[in-house]
């Protein structure tokens, strides 16, 4: 049973189909609506050409990619298409999102293609040991 939920908003984590293969959910964090421009400029988000106030960002890696390398640490700008959204992990330096999908299928996310909201941490990987984070399992998503 689906349980219905109003359009996503900036913020939100979502469960979708993955854009490059639609067998897979993916998860991730809505960072742009329909209709708004996205950039990232040395890894500053600026959502219509202005600083995205973003609390759940997570930057590991001091170096910043410059623009052509890879679209890690500057992209865009682009216009999220109506019925659309722009997802982006919150370990930003780690996250294969809408930034990467951009080299191959588009990038967005179609509003029909997501899922819901999650609400519950289910799993959580140690990025160093690859070993559990019990005391995240079962927290809620902010």
């Amino acid at each position: 049973m689906l349980i219905p939920f109003s359009p996503p908003q900036r913020g939100d984590v979502v469960v979708f189909r993955f854009p490059e293969d639609r067998d897979k959910d993916f998860i991730k964090r809505v960072i742009a609506l329909p209709g708004e421009t996205l950039e990232v400029r040395n890894k500053q988000v600026l959502v219509n050409g202005q600083p995205l106030s973003d609390p759940w960002a997570h930057y590991a890696d001091r170096i910043i990619l410059p623009p052509g390398v890879q679209p890690r640490d500057n992209f865009g700008p682009v216009t999220v298409p109506s019925d659309s959204y722009f997802v982006m992990g919150d370990n930003r330096d780690q996250s294969y999102d809408s930034r990467f999908w951009f080299q191959g299928k588009g990038g967005f996310v179609p509003a029909k293609d997501i899922l819901g909201r999650a609400v519950v941490i289910y799993w959580s990987w140690e990025d160093e040991t690859f070993g559990v984070r019990w005391s995240r399992i079962g927290h809620f998503i902010r």
